[in-house]
This record gives C-alpha cells, structure tokens and sequence, in this order.
C-alpha cells in the first residue's frame, strides 16, 4: 500500500471542499472586518493595502477595496506633496558641485517626491496586472488600471500599449482587452492607420474576431468618410470592405462575426451624435405636431422657428406625446395666414411646407424613411455579385441562417422596391430556420413593411389626413409610430389594434381631443 495515492470517495471529495470553502470564507470576513475597521478609524495606511492585496489577488471584482485602493493611493500622494512644500526650496533645488560627482551629494538623501509617487503607481499597476492574469476580464481591475494611469503625470502609454498585445496574443477576442486598447491608443496618439492594419492582422489570424471587427468599424469612418453620410464610408473603400468580409463569411458560414460587419457595412451611414432630423410636421391655429426620425431627450434644446409671411416665429412649450422621444406637440396658438409660404427650421435643417389639401386651414410636411442609399455603378455591381454568391451558397446550404439574412439585405440595398416581396420571404423562412429569433425577424418584417408603405403613401388620395394600412395581419408590430402623428385617421385591422393595445401611435385627432390642445 505504500506509495500508493489514496483515492477519495465523491463524498470524502466534497466535504473536503466544504471544509477549504469554509476557511476561505472565515479568511474573508476576517480580512473584511480588519479592513473596514482600519478604513473607519482613517488608517490608510501600508497595511491596509497589504490586506487588500491578499484579497484582490483571489478575487479582483470586490468594487469596495479597489475603491479603498484609491484612497489610500490618494492619502500618500497628499502626504508626499506636503512634505515635498515643507523642503527649504533651496535644497531642493541644489545640484552637486564638480567635486562632488552625480549621487554622491551627502544633502540629497531621499528620493524625489516624484519618483516617490511613480513608484506607488508601479505597485498599483503590477498589482492589476497580477489580478488580469487571475481574472482577464475583470471590469474592476481594467478600471483601475485606467485610474492610476490618470493619476500618473509619468505614465508610459508605449508600454500600455505592448500590454494589450500581450493580452491579446493570451485571447484574441477579449473585448475589455480591446476596449482599453482604443483608450491607450487615444492617449498614445496612435495613427489610425496603424490600427487598421493591426486589427487587419488579427482578422487574417482568426476571421471569428468580433472585437476586431468592430474597432476596424470605428476607425474606417475617420480614415474614408463619406460626406454624403449615407453610406459609413467612401464607397470605394466600402467596395473593398465588402469583398473582404464575402472571404471570411465564406470561409466559416456558421460564424457570426464577418456576416455581423456585413450587415454594418450593408447599413446607412448615418452618424448616432448628428442632430435628429425632421419626419413630419403639421400646423393648424390650435397648435402644432412634430416628428423626429430618431429620439432626442428634451426637444426644447433645439430651436425650431417658423418662416413665412416676412417674419419668424419661435414654437415653444413642446411636450412630447410618445415615451422615446419620436413625437411632440405644442399648444402655441398660431395665426394661420391662407396663401403664404412657410417653412420650418429646426437646428441646420430648413424644410418647406405644404398647404393641408381642401379647405383646411393648416400646413405640413412629410418625409418618408429612407430604405436604402444610393451608390455608384461600381459598388452596385459588387452588391450583385455578393447576392449571388450569396444565392448560389443557399443552393448547397439552404437553411444558413446567416446566408438568408444577409441576401435578403443585400436585396434591398440593390433594389428596395423590386426585391421587397422577395426579401421578405426570407425573413418568413428565418422565423423556422431560427425559430429563437422569430421575434426578431417580425419586427424587421414589420419595419420593411412600413418603409415601402410610407414611401407609398404620398401618391394615395387621402394623404395626408388618413394612412390605411392593407394587408397588415402578418404585422407583429408597428414601428415609426411617429410618422402618424400628423393623420386624422389611422386605419388599421381590429386584428393588429388589438394587438398593440395602448401602443396604437396617437393622431393629429386625438391630440386635438385632449385638453389644452
């Protein structure tokens, strides 16, 4: 029986853990309470940080003793700066003379109070790094990091930078590692450039990088932007992106990190920081109704003037009549003058205004959302040849999931109105290819719907006092509620009324039905 390991019994083996688990957690609280009792009597002190140490090293996501961390950092750096303003400024100042070679000087004993003070950013840094080596994803840790590198006058953002290379030959795909790796790059002042190609490196390694697709997403718009922001790009580089991104698609057609920057790359340009932009508007004597064709917070913060008639007339008071932010009313009275000419200005945009038809008294304005942006014959026909590899791919592997997706996009990016029954039939197969999303795959269904019929609608006879949505069964959803807000009437299924319950969109008709409107 000698030399022989014992082997132990499932439950030897368990309550043996639950022994090392009790231990660890009488350590914890007894560390925790010798901790908190220190922070509470003011003493920040080395000991303090040595108990945090023994803790942070096992577990870097307790919040409480990095914030600890901070303050004791803090309480020695104002010490240091109160010593350092205590020194006569003339010692501090003296050098030694030619007899006396550099370091031998008997007057300069202690370090400088800046060399003092990087050192107690260096343990604070290798204390992170340390805790990253335990846990790479620690929020907590990466946040600490970021903190004392702020704090440190002297920080080497070169060697941050080898940091996150190291980090990442460890995993490639650790989004904290690439988040920090574009806050070092900001401080660096690294070229653009030089992180495209990084990041095209990391892409040819390993095409399932969602987090290198993404930063190259945030650095192309800089390096090729598109002044007409319709596209996220200069086309000719978009073309390049595209066949770029058909090789990694093909290359693994289950992954979803190429065909996700597809979609990105197939998507509109417009930029999420640019000021909202008018969707509808209608004004009669009783008040006024406004759209947006994305949310914004406090509609007030915009200056929206109405011209016509030789003066300028600031609406005020708008209160919004939706939850996101999409629509707003104001009850400002107005004096409608029949024949005159108005327009509507709101931040940099200035649209015209059209007299309500037949004899009512009012103006309005409407602009369908856009489906799609045009492009050049060059990129038009890398589109075609991307939809049929795409088509060509769906022979072999008819319930790719992301095949179908992505060739129902490309539809309309080609074609909007001619490919628009189309596309939506492949939707309809991805509710039972990939029954787990079928929500998801209606309400883009619905959005499509909506956009053809929207941009339909300024052709039919009634436009714009009622909007008839035919055919709307197969709608989950109604979404650009806003664009409503300017109808008499919305006509709609009792099916999908009931449906939506109390998110029917409000009319121009309710609004003048409530009090004060």
């Amino acid at each position: 029986m000698h030399g022989r390991v014992k082997v132990r019994t499932t439950e030897e083996e368990r309550e043996r853990k639950k022994k090392e688990q009790a231990l660890k957690v009488r350590a914890y609280r007894a560390a925790m309470g010798r901790i908190q009792k220190k922070r509470a009597a003011g003493e920040l002190d080395n000991e303090l940080l040595t108990l945090t140490v023994q803790i942070l090293q096992r577990n870097p996501d307790v919040s409480t003793l990095w914030n600890i961390r901070r303050e004791c950092v803090l309480e020695k750096l104002s010490k240091l700066k109160e010593e350092q303003e205590q020194v006569p400024q003339q010692e501090k100042e003296e050098e030694p003379t030619a007899e006396e070679p550099l370091g031998e000087n008997p007057k300069v004993k202690e370090p400088l109070a800046e060399d003092m003070a990087h050192s107690i950013f260096t343990c604070e840094l290798d204390l992170t790094e340390q805790c990253l080596m335990v846990n790479p994803k620690s929020y907590n840790a990466w946040h600490h990091r970021c903190w004392t590198l702020e704090q440190n006058p002297q920080a080497d953002w070169q060697r941050e930078l080898q940091l996150c290379n190291k980090y990442l030959k460890f995993d490639e795909r650790n989004f904290h590692t690439w988040d920090y790796r574009r806050y070092v790059t900001g401080k660096a002042a690294v070229p653009a450039a030089q992180e495209l190609d990084f990041c095209t490196e990391k892409i040819k390694v390993n095409f399932s990088n969602y987090s290198s697709w993404h930063h190259r997403s945030l650095l192309l718009p800089e390096l090729y932007p598109n002044e007409r922001r319709d596209r996220p790009m200069s086309e000719e580089k978009l073309q390049q992106e595209l066949e770029m991104v058909l090789t990694a698609a093909f290359t693994d057609p289950n992954d979803s990190s190429a065909w996700f920057y597809q979609r990105w790359l197939l998507g509109s340009g417009a930029q999420l920081d640019r000021a909202p932009r008018i969707a509808a508007f209608r004004l009669e004597s009783c008040g006024a109704v406004l759209a947006l064709d994305k949310p914004y917070p406090d509609l007030e913060q915009l200056k929206t003037e109405l011209v016509g008639g030789g003066q300028r007339v600031l609406l005020q008071s708008w209160l919004p009549v939706d939850s996101c932010g999409t629509s707003w009313k104001c009850q400002q009275a107005f004096d409608y003058q029949r024949g005159t000419a108005y327009s509507l200005k709101l931040s940099d945009q200035e649209v015209d205004l059209l007299p309500l038809p037949g004899n009512e008294e009012g103006v309005f304005y409407f602009a369908p959302p856009h489906a799609a942006a045009s492009c050049s014959k060059e990129l038009l026909a890398e589109l075609n040849t991307q939809l049929q590899s795409c088509l060509d791919l769906l022979e072999y592997e008819p319930n790719s999931k992301w095949t179908l997706l992505t060739s129902a996009l490309l539809m309309r990016a080609i074609d909007v109105s001619a490919n628009h029954e189309k596309s939506l039939e492949h939707l309809v197969k991805l509710e039972k290819v990939d029954a787990l999303r079928e929500g998801y795959y209606k309400d883009l269904a619905a959005r499509w719907i909506l956009e053809s019929e929207l941009a339909k609608w300024p052709q039919a006879e009634e436009f714009p006092r009622i909007f008839a949505l035919k055919n709307d069964e197969l709608l989950a959803s109604l979404p650009y509620g806003q664009y409503f807000v300017i109808v008499d009437e919305l006509k709609l299924s009792t099916k999908l009324t009931e449906k939506l319950g109390d998110l029917v969109p409000k009319t121009f008709a309710d609004l003048k039905l409530q009090k004060g409107f």
